[in-house]
């Protein structure tokens, strides 16, 4: 038996969304470089469907955050009996670091780096020394190249959306196909990396062409504002679906518009066209083709590593603010007729 087909290979990434939809680009770089490795995942139970979902996932193991240590105590015993060849510790974190050091023996291992002196540089003096532009998918592919991993996005669709979801997705915005349907994701983790809402509402006002369907989470009530603006070729979802049915979304719609966050990532991922406004934060830039990226070079961004702020601009959140709804509908238009 080779090496290759020796190969057992357990990536861990816990959260976040967005973080998670990166990591499948880290998995079909193995399956590229190691096509007959077994490629394992331990992440936490929420985004255990996503996951699922990833092309070239072999196996995922889910953490519930509710069972606290004894669960992760638990799976790390599971874990052990699967005598991996290769762990790659893709989140660098307290969990991460326990698993790794619970699963220590003859193996192979990686750790993502969390570029703190470069982080420290860039928030305490503004001094950036990150690669630009900063493609997140990078950063996480980067520690491979010690394993003979090439730093290049694979290809996608990377993430596979089942045919059941797909259906029910078609059924929900069948009532809106008599034209483009544009999908919105106007949530974000924080408030400073929102596109505002009044923003949100003249792109719905000022494009009576178009349908929309807004996701986002159950938190996420001012986006009934925006769809209340046409509701006759608006779909608010908002709270209603899991995170694959809301990737379903948009793998349903013609194209989306979105702010720096998760589901951006899942549009890169699938391949799907993109209007990406991007804010005060660094670190989640795309890296395809696919997205057409909006923002403001300001000598105050980034501002923070997550866009948690405080917006130190003169003009409250300049960054986003500047970018106006004709702006996003002539991105709509360019990406629309390809």
């Amino acid at each position: 038996m080779s090496e290759a087909q020796k190969m057992k290979i357990l990536v861990i990434r816990f959260s976040s969304f967005g973080d998670i939809l990166a990591v499948l680009s880290v998995f079909a770089a193995l399956h590229e470089k190691f096509p007959l490795a077994e490629l394992h995942w331990l992440t936490r139970k929420d985004f255990e469907e996503i996951a699922n979902a990833g092309k070239n996932v072999d196996r995922v193991w889910a953490v519930d955050k509710k069972q606290g240590f004894a669960g992760l105590q638990k799976i790390i015993t599971q874990l052990r009996q699967e005598k991996f060849t290769h762990v790659y510790d893709a989140h660098n974190n307290l969990r991460s670091h326990w698993v790794s050091w619970r699963l220590r023996g003859p193996l192979k291992f990686l750790r993502r780096s969390q570029y703190r002196w470069r982080r420290f540089l860039l928030f305490r003096f503004h001094i950036n020394k990150y690669p630009k532009p900063f493609v997140h998918q990078w950063a996480l592919l980067e520690p491979l190249a010690r394993w003979g991993v090439p730093l290049t996005l694979p290809p996608p669709p990377l993430l596979q959306i089942p045919q059941k979801i797909q259906q029910e997705c078609q059924q929900r915005l069948s009532g809106l196909r008599n034209s483009v349907v544009v999908a919105l994701s106007p949530s974000a983790s924080y408030e400073l990396k929102r596109w505002p809402v009044s923003h949100w509402q003249e792109l719905v006002r000022q494009n009576p062409q178009w349908n929309f369907v807004a996701l986002g989470g159950p938190d996420d009530q001012f986006i009934e504002q925006i769809t209340a603006v046409a509701p006759e070729r608006c779909l608010n979802m908002a709270g209603k679906l899991s995170y694959l049915q809301s990737a379903g979304m948009v793998w349903a719609a013609d194209l989306l518009v979105s702010n720096d966050t998760g589901l951006m990532h899942v549009a890169e991922q699938l391949g799907k066209p993109c209007v990406a406004l991007l804010g005060p934060a660094p670190f989640g830039h795309p890296g395809r083709s696919t997205t057409l990226i909006k923002e403001r070079e300001l000598e105050c961004r980034p501002c923070s590593k997550h866009g948690q702020g405080p917006c130190v601009n003169s003009v409250y959140q300049k960054c986003l603010a500047d970018i106006s709804a004709g702006e996003v509908a002539s991105g709509i238009q360019k990406l629309a007729v390809r």
